[in-house]
């Protein structure tokens, strides 16, 4: 099968699209036919072993654990283990694949206890594809902060995949949002839903006169200790930097939302496999709206 895989760390032109073997599903494995993946921060940072940390985990001097990134992806069961009972062959799936990567490939295994769960059925697949990660990483955070309705939020680097999802599920919650982004996406985070903006070109957030109730970071380029005086008495601090532990069961509260039409993906450029050194390079700008799709079955090569 066709597979993009990494033998070493450093910049996407390490990235190379070959053949490797397809892989056989255990016993309490599906087999996915994967249609489209992304490319997120997780996925270039572990490229380029960025942070030093990230060597520790798949290798010091080059990948060893980890060679096929794509950290989410939504595809089609093909095949399933002899114990696999919650889904059938011809499934349309959606999953949050983690640490064990594996979206840029034509094939990958994971088990069915993993975070997967039937695709929205008003979904394409490249929408699919791109909700795991932004979708509960926002939701898991907001959970954290114990977001209630009524109050105010305001969410930093709104414009970006987790801000984007963290508009729409502070408006479902109830939540007052003001969104900080570039002039050039005051128009998307209000289409959104948010209730106020603030473009952060021409106005520093710490010059608000106003306070919080929960002050999220999207991006993770702020600290609690330079925003404090815009939180309020009892207000919370999150932030993308803080290690989050979606579930199974919020993958699929994921879905109900999209299928009931509270919850969207933004996508902002979708590639194609072979394309996936482009695609790297442009998450890497910090500049994109969303997320960006990656079709894996059309257009390898």
């Amino acid at each position: 099968m066709k597979a993009v895989i990494y033998e070493k760390y450093g910049d996407a032109d390490v990235l190379n699209l070959t053949d490797i073997e397809k892989p056989v599903p255990k016993k309490d494995e599906i087999l996915i036919k994967i249609i489209a993946t992304s490319v997120s921060a997780a996925d270039w940072r572990l490229r380029k072993a960025d942070p030093f940390l990230a060597r520790l985990f798949n290798g010091l001097f080059k990948p060893r654990r980890i060679k096929v990134l794509g950290y989410e992806l939504a595809g089609i069961v093909e095949e399933g283990g002899s114990d696999v009972r919650e889904f059938n062959v011809g499934d349309p799936v959606f999953a949050y694949c983690m640490l064990k990567f594996g979206g840029y490939a034509e094939y990958t295994c994971l088990k069915e206890t993993d975070i997967i769960s039937l695709k929205p059925e008003n979904m394409s697949f490249e929408e699919a594809a791109t909700t795991p990660l932004g979708a509960l990483t926002a939701f898991s955070l907001l959970k954290k902060a114990k977001v209630t309705s009524g109050q105010k939020i305001l969410i930093y680097g709104a414009s970006g995949s987790v801000g984007t999802y963290a508009i729409q599920f502070a408006k479902y919650f109830g939540a007052e949002v003001t969104s900080v982004c570039s002039s050039k996406n005051i128009e998307l985070v209000k289409s959104l839903g948010s209730d106020y903006t603030v473009d952060y070109t021409q106005t520093e957030i710490t010059s608000l006169n106003a306070t919080f109730d929960i002050v999220f970071d999207a991006v993770g380029k702020i600290s609690k200790s330079t925003i404090r005086k815009i939180i309020s008495q009892n207000g919370k601090f999150v932030t993308v930097k803080s290690q989050t532990k979606p579930s199974k069961r919020e993958l699929q509260f994921v879905k109900e939302l999209i299928e009931s039409r509270n919850l969207i993906s933004v996508i902002d450029k979708t590639y194609k496999l072979k394309d996936i050194r482009a695609a790297h390079m442009y998450v890497e700008q910090f500049r994109k709206r969303g997320n960006v799709a990656v079709l894996v079955q059309e257009g390898l090569i």
